[in-house]
């Protein structure tokens, strides 16, 4: 699977229910050793999320790394003498210099390997420095089952086989828990996040898990269009809208390891 391109506009169309995971995850980091601390955030995306760092920290100096370009360019409207962006590859990224905070919000999810990168990244903090990260923990629901379902069938199967993203992009967390020495702090949430309009649950998925499916039929738009109306029919049948909208649950998994803890 390789990297998807991403639309900016698309993904924040839903920034809202989409920076909640984020709050939740600073909300566990404990204080940073340094008075001038350095930040990475790894996979910034549109930088929107960037910038809230520089609010809890306001004598950081952050760097947000991202292999998107257009992510990067959106991300460029953020940037002052204390908060840069630049192009990184997190498959290969290796820090260049201690981290008093390495943190990832829904990234490492794209990020073939990321469970092998994980010790290394904790090793290069500063030390009482934290690795934070959040992903999506819910390859199995609906939302993406239906998806790689789809996919398979001999329609579509063709063009799609080996682009959507399976049961290993993400680990448990025992397996995260392990990688980590044992010492990290590890959980689940699932919100419940009641979307308005119509088909919101496929506007959520065309700015994240679609967009690999999106890439691969883009040089067809009318089969890239037939394939997008038979997994909204399906989506629309999993997540029924109610008189309040539609409830899309959405798990996601948290770790924060502090080194020295």
């Amino acid at each position: 699977m390789t990297s998807p391109s991403w639309d900016p506009a698309q993904y924040l169309r839903h920034a809202d229910h989409r920076a909640r995971p984020f709050m939740d995850l600073l909300a566990r980091v404990p204080a940073l050793p340094a008075a001038r601390p350095r930040i990475a955030d790894l996979g910034c995306g549109p930088g929107n999320m960037t910038r809230v760092l520089t609010e809890r920290w306001p004598t950081a100096r952050v760097t947000g790394y991202d292999n998107s370009p257009q992510m990067l360019s959106d991300a460029a409207a953020y940037a002052t003498p204390d908060l840069d962006f630049a192009h990184a590859d997190l498959t290969t990224w290796v820090p260049a210099e201690p981290y008093d905070l390495l943190i990832s919000n829904a990234a490492l999810q794209w990020v073939p390997g990321h469970l092998d990168a994980l010790p290394a990244w904790f090793d290069a903090l500063a030390p009482g420095g934290t690795l934070a990260f959040q992903v999506p923990d819910n390859i199995d629901a609906p939302l993406h089952a239906l998806m790689r379902e789809l996919g398979d069938t001999p329609r579509w199967k063709p063009l799609l086989g080996g682009v959507l993203r399976h049961e290993n992009s993400v680990h448990t967390p025992e397996t995260y828990l392990a990688r980590l020495g044992g010492t990290a702090d590890i959980w689940q949430t699932t919100y419940l996040h009641v979307l308005p309009g119509p088909d919101p649950v496929l506007d959520w998925v065309k700015g994240t898990g679609l967009r690999p499916a999106l890439d691969a039929l883009a040089a067809d738009p009318e089969a890239r269009d037939t394939f997008v109306n038979e997994y909204r029919d399906l989506l629309r049948q999993a997540y029924p809208h109610r008189p309040y909208g539609t409830v899309l649950p959405f798990r996601r998994l948290f770790a924060v390891a502090t080194k020295g803890a």
